[in-house]
């Protein structure tokens, strides 16, 4: 068992949302979402652009506190914890659920410092304990074959695929308990594209992945759950198979069908 297993097997990472809505200044993004978003499996978000689904995505790890004027209500939990209560650390709630973005975005240091950032940021000096977490991570995200003779050049010279999955090696580095991920394949390639999605599918059995797509044949490809949302609520949630082929709600159905959307 590696030290990323361990150090998971003490939490679930299980998300819960009850009656939880959001607002940027006098709009309302969200309206009383209720969803239980279970762990060790890949929940895919759907919609038409607009709908919610990055505004609920980073209200997990509260990415959108750094906006001005937003507020919210209802309780957005991890593993029983509320992580909008008074006494959370925000630092540590970030640490356990990793984040990666539409655009890939490494920091224009080497790969390794890209991947080492975390841990050294968390107080982490011993070298070889670095060493192993970047092996590890960039393992944990396929990529290790591809520049373990590289480790020192800069991130940047890689290809876009191969950035997103250095991106995703850095969220690793931290150990987290869920995976958020916001169109993470959008701008890549089918070739990339296939390899981020065999990546998520080895990862479910370690953590907890939520992605935002657009790509309704991406959610039925990756998931093993699905939720639609539509003008900042949730319409359906249900396993995806069950959800693409005998959805309950009629909206789901024109915009799995393709009739909107």
């Amino acid at each position: 068992m590696t030290n990323g297993e361990s150090a998971n097997s003490a939490s679930t990472g299980n998300i819960q949302a009850q009656d939880f809505s959001f607002w940027y200044g006098a709009n309302q993004a969200l309206h009383d979402i209720s969803l239980g978003i279970p762990a060790r499996a890949i929940t895919a978000l759907i919609g038409p652009s607009g709908c919610g689904k990055s505004t609920f995505l980073r209200s997990i790890n509260r990415l959108n506190d750094l906006l001005p004027g937003i507020r919210k209500k209802g309780e957005l939990r991890l593993d029983d914890e509320d992580v909008n209560g008074l006494t959370t650390d925000v630092v540590a709630l970030r640490q356990r659920v990793g984040m990666v973005f539409q655009r890939w975005n490494p920091f224009p240091k080497s790969i390794y410092d890209n991947v080492a950032f975390g841990p050294r940021i968390n107080g982490e000096r011993n070298a070889s304990a670095l060493d192993e977490v970047v092996e590890r991570s960039l393992r944990r995200a396929a990529l290790w074959d591809e520049v373990r003779d590289r480790l020192n050049q800069s991130a940047l010279t890689l290809s876009g695929g191969q950035q997103q999955r250095l991106c995703i090696a850095r969220a690793l580095a931290n150990d987290p308990e869920v995976l958020l991920l916001d169109e993470p394949a959008s701008a890549l390639d089918p070739i990339a594209t296939q390899k981020i999605e065999e990546l998520l599918f080895e990862l479910k059995g370690e953590l907890t992945v939520v992605i935002v797509t657009h790509n309704l044949q991406q959610a039925a490809r990756v998931s093993d759950h699905t939720a639609f949302f539509y003008l900042g609520r949730l319409i359906e949630f249900d396993s995806t198979d069950r959800l693409f082929t005998s959805p309950r709600e009629e909206r789901t159905e024109a915009y799995v069908t393709g009739r909107f959307g």
